[in-house]
């Protein structure tokens, strides 16, 4: 283990003493320890995803290996001269923090790397979201690749293709029955679903179109704004997909049926966008960039991950309004920049990735205030 690791190392560790917050009082603290430091003078890109698996091992997607690379020229003269090293695209840690295994895609892998999911069986699913990617692949837990949904670099750009994928973004297998769901998000404006065997990759069904600003306004089913960004299905069976700038999760069954809308704070994704661009600083992303829901039988809760306004949303089902938020922009521990994914272990703590400008994978401790 290296007693001293570069500073993209650092920021993937998430530092080592606490920002100044309120997370305590919000359900949730920041571990400042976690992870470990990591082995071999690695450096870590953007961390393009997180998930937890039944073993509570936490898995990051990195871009350390992606094409092109976000090191600095820097970092890239480090490990040209042998200082550093590139991390492995796909690091898997034990709940302590420690790297336990680590390997790199193979076959032909996302030029960029975007959404990890562990399965029921252990397998690891990873998209891409490259301006050409189109290929959601499966390994097994050491890196051999299983099956791949897609052809690489042959996108769909009709949003109704049953083989072809455009930019997939997330991923959730099916438990019940090993259908594998798809965010079909960056090129596409879909949920799109394939069978259990290796050989399935014609769809069984899909949903989903482009919509507009008044669709995201109205709440209108099956209308996503912009980024389709996650997939997931919770214990009461229903299909939850993030639609990043339409600031909503929609809720749907597995056979596509619309059932409702969760907000996270409407309109802050598209209502001031004349005034952010006319200000120089561009449009808003949206606030429903991904999701978990809490570890307690019912799944209370869902979390909420909100990359614009960098916060992470608490959420009572049923009601389904946020009861809570915890974070802030900045490079401290605790807080976040580029918040992009979260997942939760079975004791209920955090795990949040960030991207552009973060790079990074932070542990946030259940204090028990919600459970």
């Amino acid at each position: 283990m290296a007693a001293a690791v570069a500073p993209a190392v650092a920021a993937l560790m998430g530092g080592t003493a606490d920002a100044e917050d309120d997370d305590k009082s919000k359900g949730f603290k920041v571990d400042p320890n976690w992870p470990k430091a990591l082995p071999d003078r690695w450096i870590t890109a953007e961390v393009a995803g997180n998930a937890v698996d039944s073993k509570d091992h936490i898995w990051a997607l990195t871009r350390s290996r992606a094409t092109p690379d976000n090191f600095t020229e820097k970092e890239r003269r480090m490990v040209r001269e042998g200082r550093a090293q590139r991390s492995p695209t796909v690091i898997e840690f034990d709940k302590s923090g420690e790297v336990v295994n680590s390997w790199n895609l193979s076959g032909t892998p996302p030029d960029n790397m975007h959404g990890i999911f562990v399965d029921y069986q252990g397998y690891v699913w990873i998209g891409g979201n490259g301006g050409n990617d189109s290929i959601v692949q499966k390994y097994d837990r050491n890196g051999t690749l299983q099956r791949q949904i897609g052809v690489q670099h042959m996108r769909d750009t009709t949003n109704h293709s049953p083989t072809l994928l455009n930019r997939p973004s997330d991923i959730f297998v099916d438990p019940a029955n090993g259908e594998v769901y798809i965010s079909d998000g960056y090129g596409n404006r879909r949920v799109i679903v394939f069978g259990a065997g290796n050989a399935n990759n014609t769809a069984l069904r899909m949903w989903g179109e482009q919509g507009t600003i008044a669709d995201a306004e109205a709440g209108s089913p099956y209308r996503f704004l912009e980024v389709v960004h996650a997939v997931n299905i919770g214990a009461d069976g229903l299909v939850y997909v993030n639609d990043r700038k339409g600031d909503r999760i929609h809720v749907y069954t597995k056979a596509g049926v619309f059932v409702r809308n969760i907000w996270v704070q409407k309109g802050i994704g598209w209502r001031n966008d004349a005034a952010h661009v006319a200000a120089g600083d561009g449009a808003a992303i949206g606030t429903a960039w991904d999701m978990t829901f809490s570890s307690d039988k019912h799944q209370t809760f869902i979390y909420n991950a909100d990359g614009e306004q960098e916060l992470k949303w608490t959420i009572r089902r049923g009601d389904d309004h946020p009861t809570a938020e915890f974070g802030r922009a900045g490079h401290q521990a605790g807080e976040s920049t580029f918040l992009h994914t979260i997942a939760a272990d079975s004791n209920g703590d955090l795990y949040a990735a960030e991207t552009i400008g973060g790079r990074r994978l932070q542990k946030f401790k259940a204090t028990g205030e919600q459970k």
